[in-house]
C-alpha cells in the first residue's frame, strides 16, 4: 500500500489534544478479559468530555474463543449486555467487526464496522477529527484505512498496542493478534496516540478488596464489573490485576494523566521488536499512566451511575 504522505504540520495539529468534547468510537474486544468492560463503562460515563458515537466489536482469539470470528461475535453480544445494563442500548450504535484478521498487508476484511467508521469518519474533517479508541486487534480500524485512505487525515486513533521502546519485546496481544493490521496503522499516517501496554497501561492495577470496597453494592452496573472481577481473580492471593484498556479513554479525558511524547512512528519487525527511522512520520507514544487519579475518577463515575 502506498499511503499519502501526511502534511506535517496538520499531522501535528491532529495529534495536539483537543480541549473541549470529542467524538469518539471505541473499538473493543469486550470478551477477551475484564478490562474492556470497565472502558466502555468509563467512556459512556464521561460525556464532560466524549460523546460516545458507535462501538465496533473487535475480533480475539486465545482460551475464551474459538477463532477470530468468534471471539468478534462473543464481544458484540457481551457489548449489547452491558449497553442493556446500564440503559444505553439503541439501534445503530454497535457494529459487528471483522471475522478474521488481515491476509495481507495492504488487503483489508469488509465488515459492518470497517464500513460504519469509514462511512462517519467521512463526516469529520482534519480540523474536527473523530477519535477512534482501539483497545483489542486493530483489524477494523486497519481495515477502514484500506478502504478508504481519505479518512487517514480526518480521524485521531488512540491505540492500547505493544510494549515499550525500551522493553525486551513487543510480542503483546493486542499487537501480535494482527500484524499486518498493525503495521498498516503505522504506516498509514493516520494521527496516533500509542499507549503502550508493559511499561504503561501495566500500571493500572486493582483488586478485589479494593473493587468490593469502592463499587460493590452501589448500583447494577457497579455489581455487574464487581462479579466479572472477582471471578476473574477466583482463588488467587495477593492478587492485583491491569485494567489496561481504561489507559485510552484516561488519555482522551485528560492528557496529563497519560503523558506523551512526539517521536516518529516505530516500524515492527518481523520478531516482534520495535525499530526506529527518524524520517517516518511523527505519532505520540505514552511513558506513564498515573494511576490514582485515573481509578479516583472511574470509580466516582461509576458509583454515580443510575
Amino acid at each position: 500500500m502506498n499511503w499519502k504522505i501526511p502534511d506535517y504540520g496538520a499531522l501535528i495539529a491532529r495529534l495536539s489534544p483537543s480541549p473541549g468534547v470529542v467524538d469518539m468510537v471505541l473499538d473493543t474486544d469486550t470478551y477477551n478479559e475484564v478490562d474492556d468492560q470497565f472502558a466502555l463503562c468509563y467512556s459512556l460515563l464521561s460525556p464532560e468530555k466524549l460523546r460516545v458515537k458507535r462501538i465496533y466489536a473487535a475480533p480475539f482469539y486465545n482460551d475464551r474463543s474459538s477463532g477470530p470470528e468468534d471471539g468478534m461475535e462473543r464481544s458484540y453480544e457481551e457489548i449489547i449486555r452491558l449497553l442493556k445494563t446500564m440503559g444505553h442500548y439503541r439501534g445503530g450504535f454497535v457494529f459487528k467487526g471483522s471475522k478474521s484478521y488481515l491476509p495481507g498487508a495492504a488487503a483489508f476484511v469488509d465488515s459492518p464496522a470497517a464500513r460504519d467508521l469509514v462511512s462517519l469518519s467521512m463526516q469529520y474533517t482534519p480540523e474536527n477529527p473523530l477519535y477512534v479508541a482501539a483497545i483489542g486487534a486493530i483489524t477494523n480500524v486497519a481495515s477502514a484505512l484500506l478502504m478508504e485512505p481519505a479518512i487517514a487525515e480526518r480521524i485521531v486513533i488512540v491505540w492500547l498496542g505493544g510494549n515499550t521502546p525500551d522493553y525486551p519485546h513487543t510480542d503483546e496481544f493486542n499487537l501480535t493478534q494482527d500484524v499486518h493490521a498493525a503495521r498498516a496503522v503505522l504506516d498509514s499516517g493516520a494521527a496516533l496516540v500509542l499507549v503502550p501496554c508493559m511499561g504503561v497501561a501495566s500500571h493500572l492495577l486493582t483488586s478485589v478488596p479494593e473493587m468490593e470496597s469502592c463499587l460493590r453494592g452501589k448500583n447494577p452496573v457497579c455489581d455487574v464489573l464487581c462479579d466479572l472481577f472477582a471471578e476473574y481473580g477466583r482463588g488467587e492471593y495477593a492478587w492485583a490485576k491491569e485494567i489496561w484498556d481504561i489507559s485510552a479513554i484516561a488519555y482522551l479525558l485528560n492528557p496529563e494523566w497519560v503523558p506523551t511524547i512526539i517521536t516518529s512512528s516505530p516500524l515492527l519487525t518481523d520478531s516482534r521488536h520495535w525499530a526506529r527511522d527518524p524520517r517516518r512520520h511523527p505519532v505520540r507514544v505514552a511513558y506513564m499512566a498515573h494511576r490514582n487519579p485515573i481509578f479516583k475518577d472511574m470509580f466516582n463515575k461509576l458509583r454515580m451511575e443510575s
